[in-house]
C-alpha cells in the first residue's frame, strides 16, 4: 500500500515544476529554510514585521520557482520568473533595510513607498493566481478600485456602498506598510500556526503514520460482515487521515487510491463511493488537532486560545460524522452492498507494533491542556513524533527524511500562504473603508431584524464566496463582511464565526462546484455531477447543525462555551435530529422508509436541531410516530408474507 506524494495531489494548488538542477536545489534549500525559520520562530524573538514580511519573500519566491505561468507550461524557469523574482526581492527588502523609519509613515509614504509597495500588491495577486487560480486576485483587485473609486458609487445610485475614496498611497501605506493588510492576520496565521502544523503533517507522512492510520481503520471496521463495513472504515480513516493532511481534496486522494477497491468489491456503484470517500475526506478539514487553516484564524480573529477552537468544534465535528455513519449505513443497505473483508493484521497487533504514531496526536491536546501555546504544542509534538519514530526502523526519521519532511512542510503551505496575503489586501480595504459595517447592515436590512433571515442569507452568502474562492480565503471574508451582521442581530460572537466557519468548508460539497467530490470521481471514475450530488447528500445534515448554534441561546451549548445538563440534552437531540435527517434522505429506517415517513422525519431532524424544548418535544413525537408507524407496516409485510 503506497500514500501518494504530496506534490502528486490535485486540489486547490496548481501543479508544481518539476525541477532539475541547481534549480532544484535551490528550491528544496529554499523550502527547507522557510521551515527551520518557523520553526525557530517559535523558540525566540523575531519581530512581528520582520518575520511576516521575510517569511512572505521567502514563499513568493519559491511560488515563482515551483509554479509556472501557466498550467502545463514550461519545465524549467523561465526569464520572467527570475525577473518577478528579482523585484520581488527589492520591494520586501525594502522594509527590512529601512525599517526604523519605514514603519512611522505609513500615513504619508514617499514615492519610493508606493512604487515598491505596488510591486508587492502584483507579485502576491501573481503568486496567488498560479498557485489557486484567477479568481481570488480579481476579486482582491475589484476590492483595490472599490477603495479608490468610492465617490463614484454616490453618482452611479449606490449610496450604501458609496465612501470618501482612498488614493493609491494611501491605500498602498495601508497594505504595504502597517499589519493591517497583506501583512496582517491572515498572513501571521499561516506563517505561524499553519506552517506548523503543515510540517508535523509532513513528518507523519514521512514516518509512515498515514499508511499506518488507513491500515488501522481497515483493521478496526473493515473485518466486519456488514455491508456497511467498507463505507465506516473510509470515514474512520478519513477521520484519521485528516490529523496528517489537514486537507479535504488531499485526505480524498490518498483515501480513494487505497479504498476504492474495497468500496466497489462491497458493490458501491462509482458515484456512491466517490461520495463516500468525498464526504470522509472532506471531514479533515473539521478533524482535530488540525482542522483546517480557517480554524487557525479563528483563534486570532477572537483572541482565543487554539484549544478553545478545538472544544468548540467537539460537538459539530461529532455530529458531521455521525451523520456519513447513518447515511452509509442507509446506502448500503438500500443498495444491498455485501461485506468486503481486509485482510489485515488485527487491532491489537497494528497498535502494540505502530502506537507510537499516536501519542504525537494526544500530546498537541495534554501540552495545551498543560497551557502550552499551539505554537509550543505543535513543535514539541513534531519533536516528539521524530523521536518515536526511531522505535522501528523501517518509520525512522532519517537526515533524508527530516529535510524531505521540511520541504514538503514549507512547499504544501504555498498556496495558503498566497491565499492569505491577497486576502489581507481585502481586508484592508474592507477595514479601511468600512465596508464590512455596510454589508453587515445590508444583510440585516434586508432580513427585517429576523434571526432565521439573518442566519440564511449569511449562509448563502458564504456559499458563494465558496464558490469563488478557497476555503481559507471565504472565511477570512465573511468574517469581515458577514460575522457583523449575525452579532448585530444577537448571535454570540464565537458562534457567529463558527457557523462562517462552518459553511466555508461545506462550500467544498456544495453545488455547482466541488473539489473534493471530483477528485473522487476522477478516481472512482463515475459521473462529476452525481458524484457531487451525493456527496452533498452525505453531508447535508452537517448543513443544519450551524443553524442549531446560532438561533437560540440553548443552541450555543453545542459549542461548550459553558457545559453543562442543557449542553447534554442539546447534544443528544440534535444527534436524534441528524439520524432523522439520514432517515429522510437515505429512504431507510430498519426497511425502505415510504415517501409520507421520510417527509415527517426530515420535519422532525427540523424541530430537533432548532434547541428549545417545545421544539424538542414534538420532534422527538414525530420521531415516535414514524417509528410505530415504521414497524406496523413491518408486521404487515411480515403477515403478509406468512401468509402467502
Amino acid at each position: 500500500m503506497t500514500v501518494p506524494h504530496i506534490d502528486d495531489l490535485p486540489g486547490e494548488e496548481a501543479p508544481a515544476r518539476h525541477l532539475e538542477g541547481w534549480v532544484a536545489r535551490l528550491a528544496a534549500g529554499l523550502a527547507v529554510g522557510l521551515s527551520v525559520y518557523a520553526l525557530y520562530w517559535v523558540l525566540f524573538i523575531v519581530q512581528p514585521q520582520v518575520y511576516r514580511v521575510s517569511f512572505l519573500l521567502i514563499a513568493i519566491v519559491l511560488t515563482f520557482l515551483l509554479f509556472p505561468r501557466v498550467r502545463g507550461g514550461q519545465a524549467g524557469v523561465t526569464p520572467l520568473d527570475w525577473t518577478l523574482i528579482a523585484v520581488s526581492i527589492a520591494a520586501f527588502a525594502w522594509p527590512l533595510v529601512d525599517f526604523s523609519a519605514f514603519i512611522y509613515r505609513a500615513a504619508d509614504p514617499r514615492p519610493i513607498d508606493v512604487l515598491l509597495g505596488t510591486v508587492v500588491v502584483g507579485v502576491v495577486l501573481e503568486a496567488t493566481r498560479r498557485t489557486v487560480g484567477p479568481i481570488l486576485p480579481v476579486t482582491a483587485i475589484v476590492f483595490l478600485i472599490y477603495g479608490w473609486c468610492g465617490p463614484v458609487l454616490d453618482r452611479v445610485g449606490l449610496p450604501l456602498l458609496a465612501h470618501r475614496g482612498y488614493p493609491p498611497d494611501r491605500l498602498i501605506g495601508t497594505l504595504y506598510m502597517t499589519l493591517e493588510g497583506i501583512f496582517g492576520v491572515p498572513l501571521d496565521v499561516a506563517a505561524t500556526y499553519i506552517i506548523l502544523f503543515t510540517i508535523y503533517g509532513a513528518v507523519l507522512e514521512k514516518s509512515g503514520a498515514g499508511r499506518f492510520f488507513i491500515d488501522w481503520a481497515m483493521a478496526a471496521m473493515g473485518k466486519s460482515r456488514s455491508g456497511a463495513a467498507p463505507g465506516r472504515t473510509v470515514t474512520v480513516a478519513g477521520f484519521l487521515l485528516g490529523t496528517v493532511s489537514g486537507s479535504g481534496v488531499a485526505t480524498t486522494v490518498m483515501l480513494g487510491s487505497v479504498a476504492w477497491p474495497l468500496l466497489r468489491r462491497a458493490g458501491f456503484a462509482a458515484e456512491t463511493g466517490g461520495a463516500i470517500l468525498s464526504a470522509a475526506g472532506i471531514g479533515a478539514l473539521l478533524s482535530p488537532p488540525t482542522l483546517g487553516a480557517a480554524a487557525f484564524l479563528i483563534a486570532e480573529f477572537l483572541r482565543i486560545s487554539y484549544l478553545q477552537v478545538l472544544v468548540m468544534a467537539t460537538i459539530p465535528t461529532v455530529l458531521y460524522y455521525l451523520s456519513i455513519f447513518l447515511m452509509i449505513e442507509a446506502d448500503s443497505r438500500r443498495v444491498g452492498a455485501t461485506a468486503a473483508p481486509v485482510e489485515t493484521p488485527g487491532v491489537a497487533a497494528l497498535t502494540k507494533r505502530y502506537w507510537y504514531h499516536f501519542t504525537s496526536l494526544a500530546a498537541i491536546a495534554l501540552l495545551m491542556i498543560a497551557g502550552f501555546s499551539a505554537f509550543r504544542a505543535v513543535f514539541w509534538s513534531t519533536v516528539l513524533a521524530v523521536a518515536f519514530s526511531y522505535l522501528r526502523r523501517e518509520s525512522a526519521m532519517t537526515p533524508a527524511r527530516i529535510v524531505d519532511a521540511l520541504r514538503d512542510g514549507a512547499t504544501g503551505v504555498l498556496g495558503v500562504v498566497a491565499t492569505t496575503a491577497t486576502a489581507g489586501i481585502i481586508v484592508g480595504v474592507v477595514t479601511l473603508t468600512g465596508l464590512g459595517l455596510k454589508i453587515a447592515g445590508l444583510i440585516v436590512a434586508f432580513s427585517g431584524g429576523q434571526l432565521f433571515l439573518t442566519v440564511l442569507y449569511a449562509a448563502l452568502a458564504v456559499l458563494m464566496l465558496g464558490l469563488a474562492v478557497p476555503v481559507t480565503a471565504s472565511y477570512i471574508i465573511a468574517a469581515v463582511m458577514v460575522a457583523p451582521a449575525l452579532v448585530q442581530s444577537g448571535v454570540p460572537l464565537p458562534a457567529a464565526h463558527m457557523f462562517i466557519f462552518y459553511y466555508a468548508v461545506l462550500s467544498e460539497v456544495s453545488p455547482p462546484t466541488a473539489l473534493s467530490p471530483f477528485a473522487a470521481a476522477a478516481i472512482t471514475g463515475g459521473n462529476p455531477f452525481r458524484t457531487m450530488m451525493l456527496t452533498w447528500k452525505y453531508t447535508l445534515p452537517a448543513f443544519v447543525v450551524p443553524f442549531a448554534f446560532t438561533m437560540t441561546p440553548e443552541g450555543a451549548d453545542l459549542l461548550l462555551q459553558s457545559p453543562g445538563a442543557r449542553t447534554l440534552w442539546t447534544a443528544l437531540t440534535a444527534a436524534i435530529g441528524v439520524a432523522a435527517f439520514a432517515a429522510a434522505f437515505g429512504g431507510w429506517i430498519f426497511r425502505p422508509a415510504t415517501l409520507v415517513q421520510r417527509g415527517l422525519m426530515a420535519v422532525a431532524g427540523v424541530l430537533l436541531f432548532f434547541a428549545d424544548l417545545r421544539m424538542d418535544m414534538t420532534g422527538l413525537a414525530i420521531c415516535g410516530l414514524v417509528l410505530v408507524l415504521h414497524g406496523w407496516a413491518g408486521n404487515q409485510v411480515r403477515n403478509r408474507e406468512t401468509r402467502g
